[in-house]
């Protein structure tokens, strides 16, 4: 059983006029915040405002990195070649810490983002590409992503930090990996539910998948996504279950 979880959500998924999510009422909830860099959502004075937030709060910084694809949210496999890919996460990474650190933060952190995470489970071209970016931009920044990903075996291997990450919102496949949205129980909506599933995760180091089967799920850093309809209730919900079962809310960053 862990005592202590990180607790983090997708924030500044918002574009010019338009606002996604509650991030303003997130950061009352959460210990980390993947903080959108431009490519998928985001623009420099979302950034900026939530990397401002996010230090008052006293909430973790991390850079949610994404294929450069506003119009489809990052959400569309893109097979850029790794050399171009790497290029552009170190753009997201370097842009959003030189935000964070006018606001009074910085990146502690790297996380994919929609396709560019599920591409890295398995896809050792893309997993380099980015393992490559974080190492060229600091070598001591933490990376988040699915248990048994190629991820976070490159990033291991080249002396990276890992944290692997729990999804609390989203469906397993009996392999472990998370239901394509779009297909039956890719979303898991109900508070409670949501709670129970961060919770056995943190105490058990399990999840049901949508076959009912068990799927191991030893996790350091457990998510709610910023735009499932009714975030910031599922947050609170996960937030006081884990409270509840006696584990406490904290960022793996310290």
């Amino acid at each position: 059983m862990s005592t202590s979880v990180d607790l983090n959500a997708d924030l500044g998924e918002g574009f010019g006029v338009w606002r996604l999510g509650d991030d303003e009422a997130l950061l009352d909830v959460v210990t980390s915040a993947n903080v959108a860099c431009g490519f998928h959502a985001g623009d420099p004075t979302t950034m900026r405002r939530v990397c401002g937030g996010a230090a008052a709060a006293g909430v973790t910084v991390g850079a949610q990195v994404s294929y450069r694809d506003l119009a489809g949210f990052g959400r569309r496999f893109i097979d850029v070649a790794p050399a171009e890919l790497a290029d552009d996460v170190l753009y997201q990474v370097a842009a959003l810490d030189g935000v964070a650190r006018a606001a009074g933060s910085r990146v502690r952190y790297v996380k994919p983002h929609g396709a560019l995470y599920n591409a890295t489970v398995t896809h050792m071209g893309q997993a380099r590409a980015v393992v490559d970016a974080v190492v060229a931009y600091d070598p001591a920044l933490p990376v988040l992503g699915l248990p048994g990903s190629v991820l976070l075996r490159v990033a291991a291997e080249a002396g990276l930090p890992t944290v692997a990450e729990g999804f609390a919102d989203r469906g397993y496949a009996p392999d472990g990996s998370l239901v394509p949205r779009g297909e039956p129980g890719a979303l898991v909506q109900d508070p409670a539910a949501v709670a129970a599933r961060a919770v056995r995760m943190a105490v058990e180091g399990t999840v049901v998948a949508v076959d009912g089967s068990t799927v191991p799920a030893q996790v350091e850093s457990v998510c709610v996504h910023g735009d499932t309809p009714g975030a910031v209730e599922l947050a609170r919900a996960v937030r006081a279950a884990l409270e509840a079962a006696g584990v406490t809310p904290a960022s793996f960053a310290g």
